[in-house]
Order: structure tokens, then sequence, then C-alpha cells
């Protein structure tokens, strides 16, 4: 289906808010195109104007340069061990940059991922609180989401989402993405992938003439009516120390969705912090050390009343170490060190009927009830790379360990919801060792990796450990100008995931609505993940136009996850089923393990960029379900939408006018109860008007299409997305 035709779809899917909304497109249009003209007609005469001489020269070379080696899959990844961009990876890697996060305006995690091959986002209601799916695996760590090198790992257990974080998009100037358990060098478990968010350093923010500098930023959103404003400085001490501090606030009402109704509980006042610091000690060992930290505030509601008060703060500490040798040879040596505490409180704001979770009682939760979420991460990772040559083969080696431990205490009174999240002690911890071989043609990835676990509350303790294995085959057959950039590669690796606390040790009665039993498991065994992928990486320069380039990676994965973890419902009617008769309805509620989840796909990422304009295109098709040990198949609920994208972008006086748009096709994941086929229609405009003021405006769902994230289907009740949504930025800056 063409591109033309998903914009039919999407405006026949129109809400009725669309039509109200183009006096305002009108206005904020009208803005910024006031802002524009504002610009001295002389200035903009001469970008119009064609180069010529000298200055065509150089213009002509940066704009080369800017497409040959500026498109996203030339950058290198900052998640990566060896130093390598994505399209010279031998894996599903994908790099965000802070242009492109820039373009997009974004709120929350969930836009700033926007179009990333296999990667969706669920957030329910809860807008400022995450969840991120790779390739149909989410929660209790499948995906290990990391920040500055600290893991996030704070859960609170319900309907929705389990695993959740919260970052804002204004602190971050990169995101990493590394899909399947070829990421197992970056922490145990991750047998989804990787996602790795790095915030923004002072020397990205300072020019190479300033000491110091600062940056403000407003931005209005027409839907919910929200506003951010940011603070940024940053100051140069001397050539080997420099420092950056971040502030930001959002403060959002409950958005409208695509037919015009408003989503309560959707609002939310964040306040947002960075600090960090980059310390040189010698010309070849660099230390950063930075704080991130976020203080939340949304209201949950219930049947559209609401129903609690949600107090959230994060801390994150983070220390980084790298130093070398003069060629980086046989030492390069990364040291990271983290602590990640979060806090959630959530009070009743009305009286509530519950359950005591011990007695299986009617209870009376009154209101200001308090239940409290306190989730401490502990980390280090260490590792080394050596580089060397043995008989006319390169050589990579990398070779390091990580621990990583959760401290998680919940309570409140008896009946609220801190009961789906038990308090308990889990460590993981593993070392590995992979050599990179490169001879010619051919590359070879193979690597190895130890995982172990302990995990205890009170009354249980239980703990595994297993060595999973990798190989990747890389080979560039072609030396034809036309064919040098084509590379194919295969690879088989394997993850380990221990069990949750919550998986293994939650127990008590439910207590909200009807109540019946949960059950622990702690004979829960781990999960392995065994994945296929066969990929192809192109890279190919001047193709239709000196200086243009082109970039394609594209794979299909096959990932078998054995003992895979998910919740069954057990009959008290059945005497094997191990589910005692009491108080409620005759059910019992336990983590179990199944025989396996079978989970393929393919994935596409694609950009084409010359020096005036760049056309994108990415692409995830997913199928996913689940074995029982009887053989029994029932569709995988974490599927997502498989999904198109298509980018396009151009760039006008002197690429200090950027203007585009993306059309993104979902499709209805198979067996999904409440998931259709949707598509959305994106614009965008940035203008950098003179060297301190930058203009940004965005339109996000143009035509006020009504859909729903396919992932919600776990939610007690159906949450649309935000319909129409406009954005208008201006950033000023200043340095010297």
């Amino acid at each position: 289906m063409g591109l033309v035709n998903w914009a039919r779809m999407g405006l026949a899917d129109a809400g009725p808010g669309f039509r109200s909304t183009v006096s305002g497109i009108a206005i904020l249009m009208a803005g910024a195109a006031a802002i524009t003209l504002g610009v001295p007609a002389a200035k903009a005469q001469q970008a119009a104007q064609p180069a010529t001489g000298q200055h065509a020269d150089q213009k002509k070379k940066a704009d080369e340069k800017t497409a040959a080696e500026g498109t996203l899959l030339d950058k290198i990844l900052v998640i990566s061990r060896t130093g390598e961009t994505a399209i010279q990876s031998l894996a599903s890697a994908s790099h965000v940059d802070q242009e492109q996060l820039e373009r997009r305006m974004a709120t929350t995690p969930n836009e700033m991922l926007l179009g990333v091959p296999g990667v969706t986002v669920q957030a329910d209601a809860r807008r400022v609180s995450s969840s991120i799916n790779i390739r149909g695996l989410q929660d209790f760590g499948r995906v290990a989401v990391i920040v500055d090198g600290a893991r996030q790992d704070f859960q609170r257990s319900d309907h929705g989402t389990q695993s959740i974080f919260y970052v804002d998009p204004e602190l971050i100037k990169s995101v990493d993405v590394i899909r399947g358990p070829v990421a197992n060098t970056y922490g145990s478990g991750a047998i989804g992938g990787v996602v790795f968010f790095d915030t923004k350093d002072a020397e990205d923010f300072l020019k190479p003439e300033e000491t110091w500098a600062a940056s403000v930023t407003g931005r209005y959103e027409t839907n919910g009516k929200g506003w951010t404003t940011s603070a940024s400085g940053a100051y140069r001490f001397n050539e080997n120390w420099d420092a950056l501090g971040n502030i930001v606030h959002r403060d959002y009402g409950d958005y409208k969705n695509g037919g015009g109704d408003t989503v309560a509980g959707t609002g939310f006042d964040v306040l947002s912090g960075l600090l960090k610091t980059t310390i040189r000690p010698s010309e070849n060992s660099e230390l950063k050390l930075g704080w991130v930290g976020s203080s939340d505030g949304w209201t949950e509601t219930s049947g559209g009343v609401p129903a609690n008060d949600v107090d959230l703060k994060s801390n994150t500490f983070t220390a980084r170490y790298n130093i070398t040798d003069d060629a980086k040879s046989w030492l390069d040596l990364h040291i990271n060190a983290s602590y990640n505490k979060t806090v959630l409180d959530l009070t009743t704001l009305v009286p509530q009927n519950r359950f005591d979770p011990s007695t299986g009682l009617p209870v009376l939760l009154p209101a200001g009830s308090l239940s409290t979420f306190d989730v401490g991460t502990t980390g280090i990772d260490i590792w080394n790379t050596s580089r060397f040559e043995t008989a006319g083969i390169a050589h990579e080696l990398t070779y390091g360990g990580d621990w990583v431990g959760d401290d998680v205490e919940t309570g409140g009174t008896a009946g609220a919801d801190s009961f789906y999240t038990p308090s308990g002690k889990r460590n993981v911890s593993g070392a590995y060792i992979q050599d990179k071989l490169t001879w010619e043609w051919l590359e070879v990835i193979a690597g190895l990796r130890y995982d172990s676990y302990s995990l205890k509350d009170t009354d249980h303790e239980t703990s595994g450990d297993r060595l999973s294995p990798r190989i990747t085959v890389g080979v560039s057959p072609f030396e034809s100008a036309a064919l040098a950039g084509l590379q194919f590669y295969g690879t088989y690796a394997e993850g380990y995931r221990s069990p949750s606390l919550t998986e293994t040790l939650i127990s008590g009665n439910h207590p909200a609505g009807v109540t019946f039993p949960f059950l622990p498991n702690p004979n829960l065994k781990p999960e392995t993940g065994k994945t296929v992928e066969f990929g192809v990486n192109y890279k190919q320069n001047d193709i239709l136009e000196a200086g243009d380039a082109l970039r394609l990676k594209a794979a299909y994965f096959n990932n078998n996850v054995e003992d895979y973890i998910d919740g069954v419902t057990l009959s008290a009617f059945d005497p094997t089923s191990g589910c005692p008769f009491g108080p409620g309805i005759p059910i019992c509620f336990q983590y179990q393990n199944f025989a396996k989840a079978k989970i393929n796909g393919f994935e596409l990422e694609s950009v084409y960029d010359t020096g005036w304009g760049y056309a994108g295109l990415s692409a995830s098709i997913i199928n996913g379900h689940t074995i029982s040990y009887e053989g029994e198949r029932a569709d995988l609920a974490s599927i997502p939408s498989s999904q198109v994208t298509a980018q396009l972008g151009l760039r006008f006086l002197e690429a200090k006018l950027t203007v585009g748009g993306e059309v993104q096709y979902n499709g209805k994941p198979k067996g999904n109860p409440i998931a259709k086929d949707y598509t959305l229609v994106n614009a965008f405009a940035s203008y950098q008007a003179t060297d301190n003021l930058k203009v940004d405006f965005r339109a996000d769902n143009l035509f006020d299409v009504k859909y729903t994230n396919p992932l919600n289907g776990s939610s007690t009740a159906v949450i649309y997305e935000p319909g129409i949504t406009l954005k208008l930025a201006a950033t000023m800056r200043f340095g010297g």
C-alpha cells in the first residue's frame, strides 16, 4: 500500500476534532511564519541566491560531508563496546541522535523512539511512566533500559505496564537500541534487547571558542494545553574539565483522543534535572560524573473518576571512567558504577472498598491511605577491549563482568496496591568474553557469557546460573563499486533471564474488584532466549549525485524463548491445579513457565541523504505465540503492531530551514481484542533563524485518528492515544 493511500486512510479516520483544529494550525503556522519573515530580508535573499566561487565549493563539500557521513546509521553507537556504527554492526542496531530528537519535540519516551523498527513503548494513561517492548518482549527485565550506564529496574505491578521508567526527553542527546540477546554483553536478562539513553554533555553544548553558554526553551502544546520550559547552562573550567546543568518543567492537562473525548488521568506535572561533569585527567583517560533526577505527579482514575494521587521521585547517580593506551591496542578499560533510587507514593483520594490480601475479607480503604514503592538498584560494569593481530587476522577481544542488585520495599494499608509488588532482594551477576575476528571479507564474532542470580524474601529463596553462547559470521563478498558496501551476516545467540521478585514471590488475595488467591511459585525456571538472525547491511555513496548516501539494514529473526513465564488462571474445581477453595471466586492466579514462546519477524531500516534533503523507510513485521508443555498454542499478548514508517525532510536556506513529515501504518496484531489497523501522519518544521534563535513546529496525528496501543489490551479499560497535537517552541541561546 502506497503512502498516498495511507494518508487517505488517515483522513478517512479523522475524528470530529479535525476541522475545529484547522484554525489552530493556521494561528500557529502564522506565528512561525511571522518569526521566519522577521529575519532580515537581506539574509534571506543571500541564502536563497546560488553560491558562487570559493563559497560554492565550500558549501558543496559541506553538503557532501553532511550526507555521506551524517546519516543516523553512520553514527557511532554509544552502547557499542568496540566503537562501531550501526551500519557496521553485525546485529540489529539503531541510533537516534540529538537532531532527530529535537525534530520530534518529544514529551515522552514513546515519541523519542518513533519509527525505530522492532521497538514499541507502552504507557497506559500514565504517560510519564513507560515500558519498552522489543520484538514482542517486555517487562520484568526482558528489555534492559539504561540511562548513562544505570539500569532502570523500577517495578510497580498492576494490570498494565510492569517495569516502568521515566526519563525526560529534554535531557537526552541520543538513544541506542540493540535488538535480541546479542546484547548480552550489556547485562543479564536482556533477552529482548537493550535501550541506552545517553544524556547531554557540556562539550556538545559549548562551541569550541566558548567558555560558557546558556539556553532557554519555551514550548506550548495544544492537546492538553501543556507547557514545557527548559533551561541549560554549561561552563568550561579548562580544556580538561567542563560541566553542564539542565532543568525542565512540564505541566500538562488531560489530552483529548482522536474522537474529541478527554482521557481522564493523562495530565501530569514533572520537574526534571541533570548535572554532569567531565574530567580528563590525562590525554587518554576520561571521567564522567552525573546525576539525573525527576519529581513527577499525576492523578490516576477509576471509571473516569479521580482515585489516587501519585507522587514519584527518581534519582540516578552515575560514574563512568575510561582509560586507554596511546594506540587503544591492549588497554581500553571502562568502569561504570551507578545507583538508582525510585520512590513512588500512591495516596487514595476517595474511600475504596477492597479486600484484605491476608484474609480475603472486605475492608474499607479510607481516603488518604498510602501505598509506597521503594526500589533501589546498584550496579557495576567493568570491561576491557584489546586489539591485536595474529597471522593477518585482526582481533577485538572484549572481556568483562557486571553485577546488579535490586532492593524492593513496598508497604501500605491492607488492601492497597503495594500488594502486587512484593518486597525482596535480587542479585544478578555475569561475566563474558567476546572476540571479533576480521580477515579481509570475513568477520566472525564469538562470545560466551556466564550468568547467575539469587532472589529472596523472608519466606523464600531461589537461585540459578547458566552459560550463554553467541556466534556471528559476516561476509562482504563483492568488490565491484556498486556492491562493495554489501554485507551479509548470520547469528545464533542465547540469553538468560532470571524470574523477578513479583513473578516468584507474589502471594495473598486479590485486593480490588473481586477477591481470589495469588500463588507464589519459587520453582519458576529462568527464561532462555535462543535467537537465529539473518541480516544484510548496505552502504553506498555517490548514487544519484556527488556526496549523497544510501544506508540500509534488514534482518529476519526467529526467537524461541524456552520456559517463558506468564500469568495463568487456575480453577479451584481442578484438584490437580493446587488452587484452594477460599473467599471470593473459585480461581487462583500464578506465574508459570510455558514450554516456549516463539516470536519471528522482519525488520528494515534505511535512509537516503543528500545535502538538500533526506528520505527514510523503516518496517517491523512480527508474529508470536506461546506453547504450553501440553502443546497448546495461544497468541502472545505482548506482540505489538507491525509497522511501516516513512520519513521525508527537505533542507532550505543553507540548511537553516528543514521541513518534512512522517507517515506510519500500524497493523493489528493477530488475536488482539482491542487493536485495529490505523495510520498516523505527522508534519514538522525547524528554522535556525539566527545563531541564537531557533524555532520549531510540529503537528502529531495530523488527521486526528482515534486509535489505541494494542499493548494496552492487558489494561482494565481501553485507553485511546492523543488526537491531533500542535507544538510550537522557541529556543534562545547565549554564549561567550
